[in-house]
């Protein structure tokens, strides 16, 4: 009883059918034969069922239509009335609550209604109940067809629930559905969402035919979970087997690019896009933006955002964002307050990369203002992301012992990234005490990354204390422990090339080397002194400037100059942090061969031109 209440609340609360309808509704009645008359129920169903089909253009129209149907005696629970009803809910993107209080007084619904239910939730914010729904389901003994496992695939997707997408696989595969090419992609969907690469290229590999939804679900899984050489080199297979990409292909494409650093290579995409008549489209435009900006090209990014003729958050939000992370904050808060000036609210995202902005930028004062005008204007609670921009505002700033402080008084748990922060600025700063008390909750919060041992043992081996630096070097070995290799990436030709330290399996190792050499004495004749601080080791120092000398961003600057035309832009795209010691020899040989040099490192883009750096030494 009180779901049917419920149910004729939700339904009551519209206003009577608008004349439009009443009209049509009247004119499809008149026609009632005898039969109907005497028996007006089915007849009834059947023009109300019509009116969800032409009329129920919108959520007002459907509960009107639903109303008329209750006040001409039409039960609640009536199967064919709920279904229909159901359907038209869902493909309204109605609230499910709606859904779920229509389908909840049906007798016996047929497997085309729960389906229905299924596909309502997994397109919902709330995805899980699809699960709940398929189970009941199965207790109810309604067997599931072929149109329940792809609606239930994309909500298991949703929920990144990769455990129990692998038991509907099983059971996909027991019913006899698994070698049905729309199960096959929805699986494919499921695993590359989920972060699961490797099954969703098994899967790939196993299929009999392949069509480009399944192309792209393989592509942009690659592309999304850190694999971008993978994605690429599927694209190319795909074009080697006469499929055509579309915009879906090339925007997972352009997020390769973007991994990679391939410039060259994302802007063919952009030209593809132009052709077929995609950069109309606002997904696409957002993409193409975030992709320049991760290559460091802001001038083609602020282009990309000039020619928008729609913009939405993610439009203003990954170009203040990529203006941050390149060195540009001043420029960045001017796109915020033109963001402001335009009506578009800012999202929580929006405000990491004002914070960014400001403590890459140096800007104290300015990050604590908008922390403010954050929580008071914007009612956007604080997350952990964005008190990390705080206390690395304040470790940036040279305030360590304000940044402790800082964490101290959070509302929330600090992470592990907040405590690495501050044992970071400990280690430029040189706050010994406070390094071992971040190190102490690192220990607790994530005792096995490699970066953190680094880190300590450069503390104490700046302060030559070498037998503290053999003892944090022994745990590290003891833990099992590896440091991360450092490598840098270049884009020539239609090739991208990595290089590591001392790397010398290029087959042109040679002339780097010599080149390398060559450059050591140009830099020098400018001022160039090796900053053998970086070389946080107990041997002699012209050991350390030979270390130093084969970092892996100079041997992948030394492969460009080799092979560039002069003055050719050199883009190169770095795992690690640049040293120091790296940042100032780049500077003179911006300055010296005539060359913008652009480096993409772990946190910020690094803009070389002159002699001088976009983060102006601030970094």
């Amino acid at each position: 009883m009180r779901l049917y209440s419920k149910l004729s609340s939700l339904v009551h609360t519209s206003q009577p059918l608008n004349p439009k309808i009443h009209l049509c509704s009247s004119t499809f009645l008149s026609s009632s034969s005898t039969t109907a008359t005497l028996n007006p129920v089915p007849h009834i169903v059947t023009k109300c069922i019509a009116l969800l089909q032409f009329w129920a253009s919108s959520i007002s129209k459907l509960r009107q239509i639903h109303a008329y149907s209750l006040r001409h005696g039409v039960p609640l629970n009536n199967p064919d009335m709920g279904k229909h009803l159901i359907f038209t809910i869902v493909s309204l993107s109605a609230p499910m609550s709606y859904a779920y209080h229509v389908f909840a007084v049906l007798h016996d619904p047929n497997v085309f209604t729960w389906n229905t239910m299924i596909r309502g939730y997994a397109e919902s914010d709330d995805p899980s109940p699809a699960l709940h729904f398929y189970r009941k389901m199965s207790v109810s003994c309604v067997e599931p067809d072929t149109h329940t496992y792809p609606f239930l695939l994309k909500a298991v997707a949703k929920s990144l629930n990769v455990r129990e997408g692998e038991a509907i696989h099983s059971v996909t595969v027991r019913k006899g559905f698994g070698s049905l090419m729309f199960v096959q992609n929805g699986l494919l969907h499921m695993y590359a969402v989920c972060g699961d690469t490797e099954s969703a290229h098994k899967l790939f590999e196993s299929m009999v035919e392949r069509d480009l939804v399944a192309w792209n679900s393989v592509i942009n899984g690659f592309a999304l979970n850190g694999r971008p050489s993978e994605a690429l080199t599927l694209f190319r297979e795909m074009k080697m087997e006469g499929l055509e990409p579309d915009g879906f292909t090339m925007v997972s494409l352009l997020s390769a690019c973007a991994e990679l650093g391939a410039l060259e290579l994302g802007r063919r995409v952009h030209v593809f896009l132009l052709k077929v008549g995609l950069t109309e489209n606002m997904h696409v435009n957002n993409s193409l933006l975030d992709f320049y900006a991760k290559c460091g090209s802001i001038r083609e990014a602020k282009q990309v955002f000039g020619e928008m003729r729609e913009r939405n958050v993610v439009s203003f939000t990954s170009l203040i964002v990529g203006l941050a992370v390149n060195g540009f904050g001043e420029e960045a808060l001017e796109f915020f307050k033109e963001m402001e000036e335009q009506r578009v609210k800012p999202s929580e995202i929006t405000f990491v990369g004002v914070l960014y902005a400001c403590s890459h930028c140096g800007m104290l004062n300015e990050g604590f203002n908008y922390f403010r005008r954050m929580k008071d204007e914007y009612e956007i609670m604080p997350r952990i992301e964005h008190y990390g921009c705080m206390v690395d505002l304040l470790s940036r700033a040279g305030l360590v012992k304000q940044a402790y402080e800082y964490i101290q008084n959070m509302p929330i748990q600090p992470n592990s990234v907040i405590w690495r922060t501050l044992l970071g600025a400990c280690t430029i700063h040189g706050h010994l005490g406070l390094g071992e008390i971040a190190r102490s909750h690192l220990l607790k919060l994530e005792p096995k990354h490699s970066g953190d041992y680094v880190l300590l043992s450069n503390i104490y081996a700046a302060e030559h204390r070498w037998s503290d630096v053999q003892t944090v070097r022994r745990s590290m070995l003891e833990d099992g422990v590896r440091k991360t290799p450092g490598y840098s990436m270049v884009e020539l030709g239609n090739r991208v090339y990595e290089f590591t330290m001392g790397d010398r399996s290029h087959p042109q190792s040679k002339d780097v080397y010599a080149l390398l050499e060559k450059i050591t004495e140009l830099l020098k004749l400018e001022g160039y002194v090796p900053h053998t601080a970086n070389v946080l080791a107990d041997i002699e120092e012209e050991e350390k400037e030979q270390a130093l000398s084969y970092h892996s961003e100079k041997v992948a600057i030394a492969f460009m100059i080799l092979n560039t035309p002069p003055g050719t832009p050199i883009r190169v795209m770095k795992n690690l942090r640049v040293c120091a010691d790296c940042h100032m020899a780049i500077k003179l040989i911006s300055k010296v061969y005539d060359r913008e040099i652009v480096i993409r490192d772990r946190s910020r883009f690094h803009h070389f031109r002159g002699g001088s750096c976009s983060c102006k030494d601030y970094w």
